[in-house]
């Protein structure tokens, strides 16, 4: 029997928003480190790091029945479409620039929302809800695309190849919730996926022959920081609110990534900020607030009227 889901509070909000702070800065942190490491080699890396961390935290907390439980054919499957993920997102972070992949990437959930309200009763937006995606969505796209350094041409290449890391990430989403990983252990669900993400993106590396890296200063940290603070904490506390809170609502949060991405690109990488940015965060914020913030007040509406009078 399934878990039901519950509306968004201020404490799922609250936490979504430090998530989509760290995920701002994961694309920034792959691209000071491109010179020392191949971004198929930092995902590989990190991913297999927190995977190890992972799979030995739950042996330890299910032991050998951990995967004989009927998860391990769903695991496959989204350990296969994360590594699919990560690969196209190694990719067109070497042809475009981190605003482009942020933008991009961060049209999953739309992918993820359409499949959801189709799949499941309890995942059906409202109109006004939907008018806060659209407006969201078109907000991002004011204020990114159309920006860009290098070739056009290789800029479009790796555009597509953020748009496929997106269908990837959608579709990993309806797999999870599909499937008896929807109320399964957080830290096997996510095993799972980094473990799958390691293997393939490896292979991937070696592949393509590259493989070379210089193991700086910089490089460690930004290392360390992919996986302990990305891999292993913010993907275990988005889990964690996946197993609690309808996903479509907490996707739309996500639309927040891109803006701190952004942000931390000017003050690290030195990106230009212009009025198309400044119109976009405008419309981002308040797609946010009709979508959640409709939310909010009807949970608020329904616990009022569940309190009986003092009158």
């Amino acid at each position: 029997m399934k878990t039901s889901r519950l509306p968004l509070d201020w404490f799922a909000c609250g936490l979504m928003f430090v998530l989509c702070i760290c995920w701002g800065f994961q694309q920034v942190a792959i691209k000071l480190t491109l010179d020392d490491v191949p971004s198929i080699l930092q995902l590989a890396i990190r991913s297999g790091g927190a995977a190890l961390v992972l799979g030995a935290l739950a042996l330890w907390q299910e032991g050998r029945s951990a995967f004989t439980d009927g998860t391990l054919l769903p695991g496959i499957a989204v350990g296969a479409l994360f590594g699919l993920e990560f690969l196209f997102i190694s990719e067109a972070l070497n042809h475009t620039s981190a605003s482009h992949v942020s933008v991009f990437l961060y049209t999953a959930p739309i992918f993820a929302a359409l499949g959801l309200h189709l799949m499941l009763s309890e995942e059906r937006l409202s109109p006004l809800q939907w008018l806060g995606v659209s407006v969201a969505f078109g907000g991002i796209a004011a204020a990114f695309l159309g920006k860009g350094a290098g070739p056009a041409g290789n800029m479009l290449l790796g555009d597509s190849y953020a748009l496929l890391g997106a269908l990837a990430w959608g579709a990993t989403t309806l797999v999870i919730r599909g499937s008896s990983l929807a109320d399964a252990n957080p830290v096997k669900t996510l095993f799972y996926q980094l473990f799958g993400a390691a293997l393939l993106l490896t292979m991937a590396a070696f592949v393509t022959g590259r493989t070379e890296m210089q193991l700086t200063e910089r490089a460690l940290v930004s290392l360390g920081f992919q996986t302990i603070v990305i891999a292993l904490v913010s993907y275990l506390g988005w889990f964690w609110l996946l197993r609690r809170y309808l996903a479509s609502r907490l996707s739309v949060l996500s639309f927040m990534t891109p803006l701190f991405g952004v942000t931390f690109g000017v003050l690290v990488l030195g990106e230009k900020v212009d009025l198309s940015f400044i119109v976009g965060a405008i419309l981002v914020v308040g797609g946010i607030l009709l979508v959640s913030g409709a939310e909010l007040l009807r949970s608020r509406q329904q616990r009022k009227a569940l309190t009986p009078s003092e009158a």
